[in-house]
């Protein structure tokens, strides 16, 4: 996903040593700065737009969204402000991030204002704005950070306040205050150097606890907690191993166990419906018993299958209802936990279901990229189960030319794996609205990890309907043939305040202050509950629903000790499971030191987990960010070494084919052939498949493991219907996402359509394709030199990997011109040109091959792997587009045989 990056800083954490931030809680009843943004547009439409806020300090929203309300003729929403705030971000928004006003985030900077109103005037489409303060304004000198530290170097407990400029006049041991409801601190010593002031206290403070300083008639929180909870003293005493987090099921009871070592006390809330709109009152609470390591327990007797609970806890003056983070279901909209006999959710053969990848390498994988809605939502599609699991499992569907579509169109295509965008339960479609409002959403937004996504089941309202047709879906692909794979988003969460764990623990999941991944809430995977959760969920994912694979977003933002321990505890079970993940390298503050983040130049930290490779994505398709760019495929440009590095699947941060994801389109950024288009206005509608089946042809022929688009097959395309294309549509309507099915009416689309199936067919028979290791690939594959500029091609050797050819010449021609290579000595079967591709011979060459301009050719000298034998379609499909039956064919047949007997007698007896 496209993410903004912003550098914080994070001080540094000793054992002896605690430190921390000022966060000004935002709360209307204590807000004496009011912040009023005027907002105006030319179209004078107001309708949806409202704002999301958030404070400098906690990085988090407000109480979002506030909308905006018509004031003497203006329109104004209002944000109350706590005294102490230095500096408000915002975004003007239509509806839920239909779209925002401009792309960046903006800040307003109220550093030093105690009370009054502030004015801020921002125009429609405009970077930046104009700020008036009010008659009412009071400025001052404010706290900006603070920070504590067990022992200074006199060995007593001191908090260091940093404040907004010098305090003027006496400052005593009086001039600041630090306690809590218990009480106070003594301040028995004050230093000032400059704006900084070393409070020197009386005793230490308990970092399980919350703390006011004040100054001058504020308050400022200081958390201790944040930093306590990475300390090696809290996770000695608080890390939980166990496997019984959650529900343990049984029929005579049902076992709850919660970590929560910050509560003073937890209680279960039992509820007979998952809604709490129809049911807002439990119909029971029990009282759960505190036990090792932070964990709590509640027994409950009887047959609990279906009941709805949550936890209310509380801790340190607050009180907090939440789902389990462990829940295994919800009701709609995941408010609420669902104890589950999940041995009965099971489909029929579950027990001897298996992964059709079973005993195969990670490049031979095919991976194809679908959101569930995507595949059914368009009419064309001839799916009934509409944006749900269930109809990506259906077979038999046709477009309106009677061309299959859906699941028979991805067996017939020859994938191995599906990768689905986010099935778990996120947070950007409303489940109880699904009959009353058009929603979509990608889903990288999570709200519970471990519950399958309620908005593609039949029924959200019961928790147990979209475990079994999750289960549904996967036993259909396998039925089928194709491996699932899962993408996961462990790197952030919807609403780090709201989200279950942090209710429970408050702020333990989440990285303090930090945002590399755009949404103000990175987790904290190197804390040790944060870590066992994440592991945890991905093997929960491949024993209890058989996925086959995860694909991690973002993965840069979570540690190399979680990836390794989650892939060797999933591989014990499951060895086929594949795993790989976006690699981006991205500025996070980790809240411990000694940890290494996931990233493309770590690969070697993570054997075993692939990366995206943007490095060929971007030769060949061309630049996606800072404006579009064409690449080899569209300009005849790149750089050779970088070229010929990408065809052996180890690009500068990759040293080994097994981890390199090749792709040239995903659901983010511009479609294949979107980008195509926007980079070459002049060229015609051949011109730009040729430079598609190029671009498909490297890719599926490079070393590595090949992954494309769902759709990319037949020239996908999101238009925004105002001569744009839409290059980020996670919320787009299903007139832009859907795959429309019918474009497979018009021949070339059937055309571009076979070209990928052939590319893939030819993948799969030649082993030397998908050599595992670089030392295997550096003695077998080798690029060609002397070449013309533009051209690009490669011999592989045969007999390597079980490969029965005698080797493989692979040619890449992105010129305006045709260009002639030299072949080795022999024979070479054309299997790959601009036109066809397959495994079968489309003509042979010795000495010297052709390759027109924009096209590729592969040949193969020897053992060329026959298509296998297909049974004759019996009506309108892919294999028979025009949809003769079977009888014809064979009438006609008979015709020709009858004919071509009569022509030979003739023949002979003209010879006569």
């Amino acid at each position: 996903m496209k993410k903004r990056i912003i550098t914080l800083l994070l001080a540094l954490i000793m054992v002896a040593s605690l430190v921390v931030g000022a966060v000004p809680a935002l709360a209307a009843e204590d807000a004496p700065i009011t912040v009023r943004l005027h907002y105006s547009r030319e179209d004078g439409n107001y309708e949806g737009w409202n704002v999301w806020a958030w404070d400098n300090a906690a990085v988090t929203p407000f109480s979002p969204p506030y909308y905006f309300e018509e004031v003497d003729g203006e329109m104004i929403c209002t944000l109350p402000v706590k005294a102490g705030t230095m500096e408000i971000g915002f975004i003007v928004r239509l509806n839920e991030w239909e779209q925002k006003d401009i792309e960046e985030d903006q800040y307003i900077d109220i550093t030093g204002i105690l009370a009054g109103t502030v004015d801020v005037y921002v125009k429609s489409q405009v970077k930046g704005y104009e700020i008036e303060l009010g008659n009412d304004i009071v400025t001052g000198v404010v706290v900006t950070s603070l920070s504590y530290k067990e022992e200074n170097a006199d060995g007593l407990p001191q908090v260091v306040v940093k404040m907004s400029s010098k305090i003027e006049g006496e400052v005593n041991t009086d001039t600041f205050t630090v306690g809590n409801d218990d009480g106070n601190v003594a301040v028995t010593a004050v230093k000032n150097v400059n704006s900084f002031y070393y409070l020197t206290l009386a005793e230490k403070l308990n970092p399980m606890r919350g703390y006011k300083i004040g100054f001058d008639g504020s308050e400022y929180d200081l958390t201790l907690i944040d930093s306590y909870y990475s300390s090696e003293e809290f996770e000695s005493e608080y890390t939980y191993t166990g496997d019984d987090l959650g529900a343990t099921y049984t029929p005579e009871k049902t076992t709850l166990r919660v970590w929560a070592p910050t509560a003073v006390g937890v209680n279960v809330n039992l509820y007979s419906d998952g809604n709490p709109d129809t049911q807002p009152a439990p119909t029971e609470q029990k009282a759960m018993t505190k036990d090792v390591n932070g964990t709590w327990i509640c027994e409950l007797a009887g047959d609990m299958n279906g009941t709805y609970y949550t936890y209310e806890v509380t801790t340190d003056n607050s009180v907090s209802e939440a789902c389990d983070p462990y829940a295994r279901t919800t009701g709609v909209n995941g408010h609420r936990a669902m104890i589950l006999d999940l041995d009965a959710t099971n489909p029929e053969g579950w027990d001897t279901d298996s992964n059709p990848f079973a005993g195969k390498n990670f490049t031979d994988a095919v991976i194809y990229e679908l959101h569930v809605r995507d595949i059914s939502s368009d009419k064309s599609s001839g799916i009934k189960n509409v944006g749900k699991f269930l109809g990506v499992i259906e077979t038999g569907t046709k477009n309106s030319n009677g061309i299959s579509t859906g699941l028979d169109h991805m067996k017939d295509l020859g994938i191995t794996h599906l990768h689905l965008l986010p099935s778990y339960d996120f947070g950007t479609v409303y489940e109880d609205q699904l009959d009353t409002k058009a929603q979509f959403n990608w889903g990288y937004d999570p709200v519970n990890y471990n519950v399958p996504e309620g908005s593609y089941s039949t029924d959200p309202f019961n928790g147990e309907v979209r475990v079994k047709e999750f289960k549904q879906m996967v036993k259909g692909l396998h039925d089928n043939g194709i491996s699932v794979i899962m993408d996961v988003v462990y790197n952030h969460v919807y609403n780090a305040n709201a989200f279950c764990f942090n209710k429970i623990v408050p702020g333990y999941f989440t990285r303090p202050g930090s945002n590399g991944s755009g949404c103000g809430n990175d987790v904290a995977s190197e804390r040790a509950m944060v870590s066992k959760y994440i592991v945890d969920s991905v093997n929960y994912w491949a024993d209890e629903y058989h996925v086959d694979g995860f694909r991690f977003d973002l993965v840069g933002l979570i540690d190399t000790n979680t990836i390794n321990e989650l892939m060797k505890t999933v591989k014990e079970k499951h060895p086929d499971v594949v795993f790989y993940g976006e690699g981006w390298t991205m500025s996070t503050a980790v809240t411990k030191t000694g940890y290494s983040m996931t990233t493309q130049t770590n690969s070697t930290k993570v054997p075993g987990f692939a990366f995206f490779s943007d490095t060929i994505r971007n030769l060949i398709k061309g630049g996606t960010f800072g404006g579009i760019s064409a690449g080899y495929i569209s300009s005849g440009n790149a750089n050779t070494a970088e070229l010929n590095a990408c065809f052996k699947g180890m690009p500068t941060w990759c040293s080994t084919p097994s981890q390199s994801i090749n792709y040239i389109s995903c659901h983010d950024n511009n479609t294949l052939y979107d980008h195509i288009t926007m980079v070459t206005s002049t060229a015609t509608e051949a011109d730009r498949i040729a430079m598609n089946k190029l671009g498909a042809a490297f890719y599926m022929t490079a070393q590595g493991i090949p992954f494309f688009q769902a759709g990319e097959e037949i020239l996908r395309t999101k238009p925004n219907g105002d001569g744009t294309y839409n290059e980020n549509s996670y919320n787009a309507p299903d007139a832009v996402n859907s795959i429309k099915w019918d474009d497979l009416n018009k021949a070339e689309y059937m055309d571009v359509y076979e070209y990928y199936k052939g590319l893939i067919a030819f993948r799969k028979a030649h082993p030397a394709l998908r050599l595992t290791d670089g030392a295997a690939v550096d003695a077998n594959v080798e690029p060609m030199i002397g070449l013309p500029a533009g051209v690009a091609a490669y011999t592989i050797k045969g007999g390597v990997n079980g490969e029965t050819a005698e080797g493989i010449v692979a040619a890449f021609n992105a010129g305006k011109s045709a260009a002639t290579i030299t072949l080795p000595e022999g024979t070479w079967n054309i299997c790959i040109n601009g036109e066809d591709a397959g495994v079968t011979s489309l003509g042979t060459a010795t000495g010297t091959v052709e390759v027109p301009a924009v096209s590729a050719v592969v040949l193969v000298k020897g053992d060329v792997a026959p298509t296998p034998t297909e049974p004759t379609p019996t009506e309108p499909g892919i294999d028979n587009p025009k949809g003769m039956d079977t009888n014809m064919i064979i009438i006609i047949a008979a015709v020709a045989v009858v004919v071509i007997a009569i022509v030979a007698a003739l023949v002979l007896k003209k010879k006569k």
